[in-house]
Parts: structure tokens; C-alpha cells; sequence
């Protein structure tokens, strides 16, 4: 950001910045890295491809209403997936935009083999542990297509993890310890991950068939009755006229808008062309507004009613109600974007940033009064939730919510064109995850059939020396690494059936260790080499991608440390919205409170200004105090190494540091501001 509060020091451009139609297509080039580089399909293909999309709709949504068995819905799931995946998807980008053969022929082969499966019944799965000639030829072409279509949608990465972990299964006997296992041949391998519901057609597919793709549909129906454009006028208009007006739209904004969606690029994007010029005007440097615009798309992940696929599969892993996943998310999203409105606050006070003129079309109460219905829209699928229904009924009823509202407003009404793209888009929008989801089973069914999460708690355990602290470390690592090379829904599936133990083993409640997993699954999204939200935004604000990404390790960082409160902490249990053993909801509001304070001096010294600009003293007195109040186990375990005996942690030291610095902040001139964002 620009430190001069006098107009005339913003650069000369500042009143008339505008996202040009080149950054949009580098933005978009981001999302297509995420969701994948879909065909735009004209003519017979175009109407064909759109057809099928919007019968896999259809076909979800009347099974979210009637009742389907669950060997039919996953099997077809994924053949609508493979086959969609065929057609939408190009073998390279060269061919793009057009269906060839080879599109063609492997889609109607895929379908064959889940045909196949599903005219076996019951005789097909009896040989799961024992199946014939042409079972194992049908697996292994299935198998093939599914890698295949997974790396046409995400990439070449998960389908290598996942031919790795089949490598792992057949050659058990050969590894050195403690990695051995007894080994599995072919046949078997390919009965347990084809023909069971254990591997490929477990816990995700089924995940994938009876959530993510109805919430994508949810999403869609949101999007094209205009609830996207509406939650960022409104925000604008709630936020516009002031110094700090900027970057609090963006929070708001992302908020809004993140938790339907529930992909961080897209949100990215969608904020950035609205909110850069704004920024812009404000006085925020390039970087630092591609920054918070990727910390800002980033919470769509970590936002109710939607958080990202894998929240979906927290809930299946754990046999609990989505609803709880819910509950269990509130608190610490809250806690992340008031960290994140927290540094927006410091950013308008460090570099004294402009007030940014903004007139909207409408009044803030006119628009809320003309548009409003939007937000009954975007709260339907949790009320539905606490009143009693399954979450696929539910999210089933607030798309029919909705689609009716959508009629109060001729120009938001779901008319059958905007239906059939909206049903459309439902479908197309789940691919990502669909194939995903089904090639992560491939890992499931092998970590299952060889028993690799026990085996890999116990290392992880062994290598910690049974210290939780180091075994969080570990995994918060193990989880990160994995996040770099594939999507947040499969880094989370992965580490939850070979991490997660760990933790479990040592004493957390088997929610907390999955939530912790699900957060460091989504640092993967700010995390080069795939940085994928960073990098859309630098190319909307035209900033340099790496710095961009540092710029929203800064906004986002603090917020990090808080899944650490849920593994380590006695009352960590509390930020999840669970009583600790023991305790009351007074556990609650006191781990809550700690938690904020210790945000509030952790976001202070990654801004490096409380008050007004830290010395490096006061900065190092902040971070302690904030890890004193966030992470107090790091602490203990340094002190207690350093005096060779136990300690017993309150978290007064850091309140008492926090406060002092303050005052002593307060009682003590400012030093001239900083030219640039640091």
C-alpha cells in the first residue's frame, strides 16, 4: 500500500484501475488449473455434452428425494462422471474445444464396465476376494480410464500417488521393514478396489454421490439466480466510503460468497475483478491486495454451509452428521477472517490508507429489500439441517427454496434456459471432485487391505517419541507436503487414513485430529507450487505470483496455528464447539477468548504495527505473547527442555506481555510511517 495519505502520492492510475481482459484470462487459466481445462463445446456435442450433465442432475437430485441403493447410485455416479469427464476434458490442450474418437470410445467403455459391474449383482460382488479371467480385465480397464479421467480433471499427480500405492500392495514382501506387508496379487488387488465397497466405490464415492455433487448444484442454482453479484454489491455498499472500506469488503465479501461456492480460486476471482480497483484506490500496493483477495477466497473453504469437499468426507469418516461438521467449523471460522478483518484494520492504519468513493446502484436497504430473498436462500440448507432432515434432503429442499425465491425477481428468475445451465453447471462443477474422490479410493482401498494406517501411526508415534507435540508437527508437515502435489479433497483423504491415527492413538478426540488434517489440507491452497488462489490474484492485480504468495501467508499465517489449539490444548476441544473432558461451556468462551486475544498479537506482529510500528522488542514480546495464548505447548516444551523439569501453563504470562506492550505502545511516540508494504 501506498503510505502517503495525501491523494497525490497514489499512483496516477489509482482512480482508473480496471481488471483488463488479459488478467481475466490468466485468472481464469488459475481456476481451470483447479477445476480443470474444460472443453467449450459447440453444436451437436455442446447440446449433447449438456444433456447428459443435466440428466446427472437430475438423477442425483431424485435420489437425494427417493431412495436409491447405494451400490446403483455410486456405480452410476461415476460412470456419469467418466463419461462427462470424456467429453468435457481433452486428452492435451492442443485438442481443446472440440470431441474426438478417443474422447468418445473411452467414454462409452467406461459406462460398459460399470454396466457390467451392475449386471453382475450380487454374483459380481460374491467374487470380490476370488474373481474371474474377465472380472480382472474389466477392473483393469476400469481402473485405467478412472486414471485417466483423473488426470484430465486434475492433473498427472493423483493418479501417480495412486499407481504408487498400488505398487505398494503387490510388492509387500520385498519392502524393508517397517514397511513390509504379506503382498497381493492382482486378482485380489483388483476384487478389493473394483468389486467391493471398500475401495473405489467406498467412503468417497459415496461422499461424492450424495453431497459434493448436490451442493455443487446447490451452488449453481445460487449463482445463476445472481446471489454471487448481489452478496458483493451488498457488501460494497454496507462497506463502501471509508479509509478501510476496501479490505473490509473483501473479508465480507469472501464470506459471503466462499461459503455457497466453497472453492477458493473461483472466489479469488470473482471478489478480485469487483474489489482490485477498490484496493487500488485505497493505496494497497499489488501485491499485498492479491494477498488478502487469496486469503480472502481461501476462507470459502473453511466457510459453513459449504467448506470444500472434504468436509463432507470429515463427516462420513466420522459417522457423524454433517450438521456437526458445521457447528465444529463456526468457531474457528469466525476466528479466521476476524483475524483476517484484524489485519485489514492494521493495513489502513500502518500506510494510512485513502477513502474510496463508491456509489451503488442501489441503497443499501433497497437492495437489501429487492434482493434479500438471497440470503434465506444461502441459510435454507442449515435450517433445514437443525430442523431434522439428512443433509442431502436438506440441501435437496434449498435448492427447491432456491428456485422458487429466484421467481420474486424477473431478472433473477430461473427461467429453463438459466435452469438448464444451472443443472448443467451442477454437474459439470462436481467433476473435479467426482474423479478425485474415486481415484483417492484406490489409496483408501490399499491403506485398508494392508493395513499401512496403523503401521504408519506407529512410525510417525515412534520417530515423535510418543510426544503429541512433535507427533502434531509431524503430521501437520506430512499433511502439508501431501497438499503441495494434489487437491485439498485428496490430501485430506489420504492423511485421514494414514495421519489421522496418529493422533487418535495419542489421545485426541477423533474429530479434533480430522479437523487439524482438514486445515492443513487447505494451507495447501496458498503453498507453492500450487498456489493456485495467489496466483489468480496476482494476475488480476498484476502483482508477481511468489511475492502474491507470501503477501497471503502474511494475511493467513496466524490463523494456522489455531488447528493446533484443537490437538494440544486441554481446552481445545472448546474452539470445535465440544465440552471438553471434564469441563462446561465455560471451557468454551475461556479457550475462545484465549484463542482471539492471541490472534489479535500474532496478526500485530505479521503486520509489524499494534499501536503503531513495533521496535524488533516489542515485536518479539508480541509473538510470544501470542504463542503463549495460541500454540502455549511449543512454549512449555522449549522452556521445560531449557530447565530441565515440568512446568505448569497458564495463559496469564501472555496476557500480562500482550497488555504491556500495549500500554508501553500507548505512552510512546509513533515513528514515521513505512514507504512500502513489508
Amino acid at each position: 500500500m501506498a503510505a502517503d495519505n495525501d491523494p497525490a502520492g497514489a499512483p496516477p492510475e489509482a482512480e482508473t484501475v480496471v481488471v483488463s481482459d488479459e488478467a481475466l484470462l490468466k485468472a481464469e487459466a488459475f481456476v481451470e488449473a483447479e477445476e480443470g481445462a474444460a472443453n467449450r463445446l459447440m453444436g451437436w456435442a455442446g447440446r449433447i455434452s449438456t444433456t447428459i450433465a443435466v440428466v446427472m442432475s437430475l438423477f442425483h437430485l431424485y435420489a437425494a428425494y427417493a431412495i436409491v441403493p447405494t451400490q446403483e447410485l455410486r456405480y452410476t455416479h461415476v460412470a456419469f462422471t467418466l463419461l462427462l469427464s470424456f467429453l468435457l476434458f481433452p486428452v492435451a490442450m492442443r485438442f481443446r474445444n472440440r470431441v474426438r474418437w478417443w474422447d468418445i470410445v473411452p467414454g462409452i467403455v467406461a459406462v460398459a464396465t460399470i454396466v457390467y459391474a451392475l449386471w453382475g449383482g450380487d454374483d459380481f460382488l460374491d467374487r470380490a476376494t476370488a474373481p474371474d479371467r474377465l472380472d480382472v480385465i474389466v477392473g483393469i480397464v476400469f481402473i485405467a480410464l478412472l486414471l485417466e479421467a483423473t488426470r484430465r480433471t486434475t492433473g498427472p499427480i493423483m493418479p501417480v500417488v495412486s499407481l504408487i500405492f498400488v505398487a505398494y500392495a503387490m510388492m509387500g514382501p520385498h519392502l524393508p521393514q517397517p514397511w513390509t506387508h504379506r503382498g497381493y496379487d492382482l486378482p485380489r488387488l483388483i476384487g478389493h478396489l473394483f468389486i467391493t465397497l471398500e475401495g473405489i466405490f467406498g467412503v468417497a464415492v459415496d461422499v461424492s454421490a450424495t453431497l459434493i455433487i448436490l451442493f455443487t448444484i446447490y451452488g449453481a442454482f445460487l449463482q445463476q439466480s445472481g446471489a454471487g453479484k448481489f452478496f458483493i454489491d451488498f457488501s460494497l455498499a454496507l462497506m463502501g466510503g471509508k479509509p478501510n472500506s476496501a479490505g473490509r469488503t473483501v473479508v465480507l465479501s469472501s464470506f459471503l460468497l466462499g461459503g455457497p461456492s466453497g472453492s477458493g480460486v473461483a472466489t479469488t476471482v470473482m471478489i478480485g475483478t469487483v474489489a482490485y480497483p477498490m484496493l487500488a484506490k485505497a493505496g494497497f500496493e499489488k501485491n499485498a491486495a492479491g494477498g488478502l483477495l487469496a486469503a480472502g477466497g481461501l476462507g470459502a473453504i473453511l466457510s459453513p454451509p459449504v467448506l470444500g469437499a472434504a468436509a463432507f468426507l470429515i463427516a462420513e469418516f466420522l459417522k457423524i452428521s454433517y450438521l456437526d461438521v458445521i457447528w465444529m467449523a463456526t468457531i474457528p471460522t469466525c476466528l479466521y477472517y476476524l483475524s483476517l478483518l484484524i489485519m485489514v484494520e492494521l493495513d489502513a492504519k500502518k500506510f494510512g490508507a485513502k477513502d474510496v468513493t463508491f456509489t451503488p446502484e442501489l441503497s443499501l436497504w433497497a437492495m437489501t429489500k429487492r434482493y434479500g430473498f438471497h440470503f434465506v436462500s444461502l441459510l435454507a440448507v442449515v435450517v433445514f439441517m437443525v430442523v431434522g432432515y439428512s443433509p442431502s434432503l436438506s440441501v435437496f429442499y434449498a435448492t427447491a427454496v432456491t428456485f422458487a425465491l429466484s421467481f420474486l425477481r424477473k431478472e433473477t428468475a430461473l427461467v429453463p434456459k438459466k435452469l438448464v445451465r444451472a443443472l448443467a453447471d451442477g454437474s459439470i462443477g462436481a467433476l473435479n471432485a467426482a474423479t478425485t474422490c474415486a481415484c483417492a479410493g484406490i489409496v483408501v482401498g490399499v491403506v485398508t487391505l494392508t493395513g499401512l494406517g496403523l503401521k504408519f501411526s506407529s512410525i510417525v508415534i515412534s520417530y515423535a517419541g510418543g510426544s503429541l507435540l512433535l507427533t502434531a508437527i509431524y503430521t501437520s508437515l506430512i499433511v502439508w507436503i501431501i497438499g503441495l502435489a494434489v487437491p485439498v479433497t485428496a490430501s485430506y483423504i489420504i492423511c485421514a487414513v494414514i495421519a489421522a491415527p496418529a493422533l487418535i492413538k495419542l489421545g485426541v478426540p477423533d474429530y479434533a485430529a480430522h479437523m487439524f488434517i482438514f486445515y492443513y489440507a487447505v494451507l495447501s491452497e496458498v503453498s507453492p507450487p500450487t498456489a493456485l488462489s495467489p496466483f489468480a490474484a496476482a494476475a488480476i492485480c498484476g502483482g508477481d505470483p511468489y511475492k502474491t504468495t507470501l503477501q497471503s501467508w502474511k494475511y493467513t499465517l496466524p490463523a494456522f496455528l489455531v488447528p493446533f489449539v484443537f490437538v494440544l490444548d486441554p481446552q481445545g476441544a472448546g474452539l470445535l464447539l465440544a465440552i471438553p473432558k471434564g469441563g462446561s461451556w465455560v471451557d468454551i468462551v475461556e479457550i475462545t477468548i484465549k484463542t482471539t486475544l492471541g490472534l489479535m498479537a500474532l496478526a500485530a506482529v505479521a503486520q509489524n504495527w499494534a499501536l503503531r510500528q513495533n521496535t524488533p522488542l516489542e515485536r518479539g514480546l508480541l509473538l510470544l505473547s501470542g504463542l503463549l495464548l495460541v500454540f502455549p505447548s511449543l512454549i512449555e516444551a522449549i522452556v521445560e527442555w531449557l530447565i530441565g523439569r515440568d512446568i505448569s501453563y497458564t495463559y496469564v504470562p501472555g496476557l500480562i506481555i500482550g497488555l504491556g506492550v500495549l500500554l508501553w505502545q500507548a505512552r510512546t511516540p509513533a515513528p514515521t510511517r513505512p514507504a512500502l508494504t513489508t
